[in-house]
């Protein structure tokens, strides 16, 4: 921020007030790393992060959002969104989020898990077998216990989750029917041990890569197949790349607003207040907007080549229980949040 003065032995009282609103103005910038004050106009800027493309939900509720949130505060508030990580992979603008550099990113459960582990709870393999046992869970009291973790991070959850879907996995020479389909596939996963704890249980061979270099790796056959929600799948084209998707089902992911807290809670009440309100309303008008796109899917993906089918997932599960899997989770998470856990998916280990 820059500063032009005119030259002057004595400034007249009024010149010494501009300065020192000047000053004020950079304090309050440099106290609120990442959020920005513009200079004597009272308005504030901020970003968030994503790695989804814009076409996703998501991305589209976020900007609706934001657009809405500059209207009912007059100009006060601008926040800009940012896709297709052009500010960094999700782990980078996690970092940067918590440094102050970036107010917001928009990510999984499974990245933030990576810090607050309770975050990625709702990611046990096979938990709800329904989005109505999701939404009960989420809007109800697992979803407040996992909100409130981010606290201790000098973290905070902002409005309500997104919809990010049940994961289905796919792959680019056969359907996947039984466990023994798994058996030494090289799958791509996030960066989380939740996800390769459940695909080593199942004896396939999981492989991190960043969401923007997951095409290149299937086209180049750095890895045989992926998982990810049909509207992910539609959004980064891996229909070109990906000829089978099976319906597994095995996880549900979300995605959630997460903000630095030292910026958030340097916004007057009202537009907190104003910005809880929009980012839940929008929240909610995505899941439906997810619901209705992820119906469509399918014949959409199947005109662009790829090939459906449905599964028991039940071995699957049974697998996993043998292996150990859900003991070993039931332990890290701790008693509190697996109780919560299973208030809603019933018993689990």
């Amino acid at each position: 921020m820059s500063f032009n003065f005119k030259t002057s032995q004595k400034p007249q009282d009024s010149s010494r007030r501009e300065i020192l609103m000047g000053m004020a103005g950079v304090a309050a910038t440099t106290l609120v790393p990442g959020a920005v004050l513009a200079q004597g106009a009272g308005k504030i800027t901020m970003k968030i992060a994503i790695t989804l493309p814009e076409s996703h939900p998501t991305p589209v509720a976020l900007k609706a959002a934001c657009a809405e949130i500059l209207k009912e505060s007059n100009g006060r508030l601008s926040i800009d969104v940012y896709t297709n990580g052009q500010l960094g992979s999700d782990t980078d603008t996690l970092s940067q989020v918590r440094s102050g550099a970036i107010d917001f990113v928009c990510t999984a459960g499974s990245i933030y898990g990576n810090l607050v582990p309770v975050a990625a709870i709702n990611s046990i393999a096979f938990a709800f077998p329904d989005y109505a046992t999701v939404w009960k869970a989420m809007d109800g009291d697992l979803g407040g216990h996992m909100r409130a973790a981010f606290d201790k991070f000098n973290l905070v959850q902002v409005g309500k989750v997104f919809d990010h879907g049940f994961r289905q996995i796919t792959h680019s020479t056969k359907p996947i029917t039984s466990p023994k389909d798994l058996v030494g596939m090289k799958i791509r996963v996030p960066a989380t041990p939740l996800w390769t704890s459940m695909f080593k249980g199942l004896d396939a061979s999981p492989a991190t890569v960043p969401i923007g270099e997951l095409y290149t790796a299937l086209q180049t056959k750095v890895v045989d197949g992926q998982e990810n929600a049909l509207p992910t799948i539609d959004a980064v084209k891996l229909y070109e790349v990906q000829k089978y998707c099976s319906y597994t089902s095995h996880m549900w992911e979300y995605f959630s607003l997460v903000g630095n807290k030292r910026s958030w809670n340097a916004l007057p009440d009202d537009l907190r207040a104003l910005v809880t309100r929009v980012f839940e309303s929008q929240a909610l008008k995505q899941r439906t907007a997810h619901d209705t796109l992820n119906a469509s899917l399918e014949t959409k993906l199947k005109g662009q080549g790829m090939q459906f089918n449905r599964l028991d997932t039940k071995p699957f599960r049974d697998l996993l229980q043998k292996s150990g899997y859900y003991v070993e989770w039931q332990k890290k998470f701790g008693p509190e949040a697996w109780a919560l856990l299973e208030k809603y998916s019933g018993k689990l280990a």
